[in-house]
């Protein structure tokens, strides 16, 4: 007979009982696939996996004045959309003291309180940073003291809240903030966290604006629940291209296609992340910024969003779209709507895939999410444009055999996985050419009978004897 009083069988037991839960054939989200980034609050896992930054709101001189507020229902369309996390960036310099003790505004850490446990009541993992710090990356040393304050107040208010509350030290460290500067500085960092918080899940990332090239000069506390981040804006002339703030500005009208040279670029970026994270113990890792530029053609940025977020996932790369509703948002506040074709690119359903319809010329409909096993019809609204030489369209490119073609410009297009169809289009020389034919045959013409009249009128006037001569 076992006797069940015994703590260590009880263990045992306990373990079992644990081990069959988490492989048990009804859970349905990763069914016994544990993702490498996991949080824990009494003993159930948390996952941050797919989440979003509410970016321009509290990250700005004051909330409101970059046009995002953040109201309270945002953080239940968030979850019922399907994310798990929310980064929230805070710039706390604009709110604290310039001198000794730097105290942080009452009412501006209530306003945070408030939007901390709004999003916690949505059963969130809740990321807050600090944002916008940029007398720091001008004078780190200067800033050093101040620095630390912040955090030791931030850390000392939230030392009681669940552990899906997570911190991230500064966001994008760069110009005078070196890789030096920033190692000393961020292990300062963390023992003064620890001083009040000593599971809490600290985010961690490099110089250079959180560069994945910047890795490499990072150095680290002796520390089990640091979480890495790094940023992903590449190729920047298409992520950016048209924002206001970079000077000069990328030109807008770089497309992003998804071919191999464009993608080997993005995965390239995510294998020296993953293999950093593996020679330093298998770091879990988070993206915690990717998005590109509401200037950018749609089709473009479904394309470049999807694929980003499916390589993070194969990598067990947690990930945070930038942004949830400004530049680059992907929920339209003014409609209370949220953007369909980026949010799917985000999270996609199940057997739905993009299909991107293409063109140089004109416009082109039927680019968007279909399931698979429909069709999805492209069609040109015009098949010719410009004169004398018109362009003309000539075929679709990216066909199979299982499309049909229904009339010139309009093709039925078979949804078996992502695809993209383009319309090619060629120049019509063929009317310039008989343009050109018919003048110059009318030119002859006109001369011969110049010359006709010359000739009758030379003869009237006795001119054609000597014209012989």
């Amino acid at each position: 007979m076992v006797n069940i009083t015994n703590p260590r069988i009880n263990n045992i037991l306990l373990s079992l009982l644990v081990l069959i839960a988490l492989c048990s054939p009804t859970l349905s989200d990763d069914q016994c696939s544990t993702p490498q980034l996991q949080i824990y609050e009494d003993g159930v896992a948390l996952k941050m996996k797919r989440g979003i930054n509410i970016g321009n709101a509290l990250e700005a001189p004051r909330e409101g004045d970059w046009g995002v507020y953040i109201r309270d229902e945002y953080f239940s369309i968030i979850r019922e959309a399907g994310f798990d996390t929310v980064r929230i960036p805070i710039r706390w310099s604009a709110h604290a003291g310039v001198e000794p003790p730097y105290k942080i505004e009452d009412e501006f850490f209530s306003r945070v309180d408030h939007v901390i446990n709004k999003a916690l009541e949505q059963n969130l993992t809740v990321i807050i940073n600090v944002h916008h710090y940029e007398e720091i990356m001008r004078d780190p040393l200067g800033h050093r003291e101040r620095f630390l304050a912040i955090w030791r107040q931030i850390s000392e208010r939230y030392r009681n809240y669940p552990e899906n509350l997570c911190f991230e030290l500064l966001n994008e460290p760069h110009d005078a903030l070196t890789s030096d500067l920033w190692n000393a500085l961020l292990l300062d960092a963390v023992k003064t966290i620890r001083e009040t918080n000593p599971a809490r899940k600290i985010i961690i990332g490099p110089v250079d604006w959180n560069s994945v090239h910047s890795l490499k000069r990072l150095t680290l506390p002796d520390d089990e629940n640091i979480i890495i981040t790094f940023h992903l804006y590449t190729p920047f002339e298409f992520t950016h291209q048209g924002a206001e703030w970079v000077s000069p500005s990328p030109p807008v009208g770089r497309k992003w296609l998804g071919t191999e040279d464009e993608q080997r670029q993005i995965t390239d970026e995510l294998d020296i992340a993953v293999q950093w994270a593996k020679e330093h113990g298998n770091l879990p890792l988070l993206l915690g910024e990717f998005g590109a530029y509401g200037k950018a053609d749609m089709n473009s940025r479904v394309r470049w969003t999807y694929f980003v977020a499916r390589e993070a996932e194969r990598r067990n790369i947690a990930w945070c779209y930038w942004e949830f509703c400004a530049g680059f948002g992907v929920y339209d506040s003014k409609k209370g709507e949220w953007r369909e074709d980026l949010l799917n690119a985000l999270i996609p359903k199940e057997d739905a895939f993009y299909i991107s319809a293409e063109t140089d010329y004109g416009e082109i409909l039927g680019s968007g999410w279909y399931y698979r096993g429909t069709y999805a019809t492209v069609k040109l609204e015009r098949t010719e444009f410009g004169f004398p030489i018109p362009v003309i369209f000539d075929h679709f490119e990216g066909l199979k055999p299982e499309d049909i073609v229904l009339d010139r410009g309009t093709v039925k297009v078979y949804v078996d996985g992502p695809r993209m169809v383009k319309a090619i289009w060629r120049r019509d020389y063929s009317k310039l050419a008989a343009a050109s034919v018919a003048g110059l045959l009318a030119m002859g013409l006109s001369l011969l009978l110049y010359w006709r009249r010359l000739k009758r009128k030379w003869k009237r006037n006795g001119l054609n004897k000597r014209f012989n001569a």
